[in-house]
């Protein structure tokens, strides 16, 4: 297992001859394999154990073996201590995504202080198999099925490669000591349920089912490849960047074909899931929107806009007569001038006199109105957004300059009338937003 492991390394793994790396080590043999299999391939390298406190006086036994490992074989290594049940309940996860969350962020910690580039972890091909029948039991897509990724930008598994079997087998000849989870026998976890009761099976069904499920999962990586890259090509044509956000045409989109298959490429990296309520908003009133967990998406007569999800500020803003700028919400200076000079939709000129201090800025609300410039009477604002066709995030962005409730301009688009320059206006200001 050396030799293939080392050319495993040359040809895969290279930055790891170059470049020190942490191993993360929890004392159990496919750690500790690796930890010898790097030792003995003459890389440099640190160890990082951590103690999740989950396992009593086990738990404790496990960091002292981890200490004497690195003794035994000449490496630094760190070691943390984890309240994980705290942890859990005060994050509302499982013990297990408490432990992962935990023992990554540290692992980060570790490498950005010691300036550490990569990570490497012990998974192996049965653990891939385990995570493959997993994510085929929720109803994954093609990346859940997948299984573990081999080499990230950071996190680097060079014994994805190798069985259990080839590990134990490694371990015994070279008469290696390890410490057993005795967590990792209880069927009660499904991982542990997949590992002692339907893998063994699987093996059983056929001698190289290992074999045969590892080439499988290299087709299924260069098939995911092509649909990732026409994915990409669609979404580079179909998602027009626009404002901090991506308005997509629900015309182009139903043109697509299988409809469905191309909603779950091209939104699942934006964290939907519920895969109907996505369909469904192409045919939805407009000012529909859905949520996932980072962004939001919104019907707009004939786009989807997508955004991430934001809390909408409805925070009152004060602008004081001493003041000559604006830095919140938006960038604005404030000066008294002879006469209205150039004329933008960022420049508002106004009858000092008609203003009544403080002035403030916010977001429009229901039963808001105005009398637009240039127009005789008043109109909703409501209905002002929608004969400019302002989409439904645009209104939510729009800021109001206001007079005791009054509003003086809607910010970068349209003045009120009752504030205008006339013949008698003694003092002008003027309001310009930097851009």
């Amino acid at each position: 297992m050396q030799e293939l492991f080392n050319t495993h390394i040359e040809k895969s793994f290279p930055e790891l001859k170059t470049s020190k790396f942490l191993l993360a080590c929890s004392g159990g043999i496919d750690s500790v394999v690796l930890a010898h299999l790097c030792v003995n391939a003459n890389l440099d390298f640190e160890l990082a154990h951590c103690n999740f406190k989950l396992r009593g006086e086990e738990s404790d036994k496990d960091e002292e073996f981890a200490l004497k490992l690195g003794l035994n074989i000449g490496k630094k290594i760190y070691i943390t201590n984890f309240e994980t049940i705290d942890y859990s309940y005060l994050n509302k996860v499982s013990i297990q995504v408490a432990a992962r969350e935990l023992r990554y962020d540290w692992f980060s910690k570790i490498q950005q202080e010691n300036a550490i580039k990569y990570l490497v972890t012990a998974h192996h091909a049965d653990d891939n198999l385990e995570t493959f029948i997993i994510n085929l039991s929720r109803g994954s897509g093609i990346d859940g099925l997948k299984g573990i990724p081999h080499n990230t930008d950071v996190i680097k598994r060079p014994l994805l490669p190798f069985s259990q079997e080839q590990i134990m087998a490694y371990a015994q000849t070279n008469m290696l000591k390890w410490r057993e989870d005795k967590s990792n026998a209880d069927t009660k976890y499904l991982r542990n349920k997949i590992r002692h009761q339907i893998v063994p099976l699987l093996k059983e069904l056929h001698p190289t089912f290992l074999d045969n499920f590892t080439n499988t999962q290299h087709y299924l990586e260069q098939t995911a490849a092509i649909v990732d890259n026409t994915l990409s090509k669609v979404k580079r044509s179909l998602f027009l960047s626009e404002n901090n956000r991506y308005k997509i045409s629900i015309e182009k989109l139903k043109e697509l074909h299988p409809l469905k298959g191309y909603i779950y490429g091209l939104f699942k990296s934006y964290g939907f899931t519920e895969w109907q309520n996505v369909a469904g908003l192409l045919e939805a009133m407009s000012g529909k929107e859905i949520h996932s967990k980072t962004h939001r998406l919104v019907k707009n007569r004939g786009y989807l806009l997508l955004t991430t999800l934001e809390e909408v500020l409805n925070k009152e803003f004060v602008v004081k007569e001493s003041m000559d700028a604006v830095k919140d919400p938006v960038v604005m200076d404030i000066s008294l001038v002879e006469s209205v000079e150039e004329r933008s939709l960022n420049t508002l000129y106004v009858d000092k006199e008609t203003l009544k201090y403080p002035l403030t800025i916010r977001k429009w609300k229901k039963g808001d109105y105005f009398y637009p410039f240039g127009m005789h009477g008043k109109k909703k604002l409501s209905k002002f957004f929608k004969d400019e066709k302002i989409d439904v995030l645009s209104k939510e962005s729009q800021w109001l300059l206001c007079s005791d409730d009054q509003i003086v301009w809607v910010i970068g688009k349209r003045a009120d009338n009752r504030f205008k320059i006339t013949s008698e206006t003694k003092h002008v200001l003027k309001f310009k937003v930097k851009e």
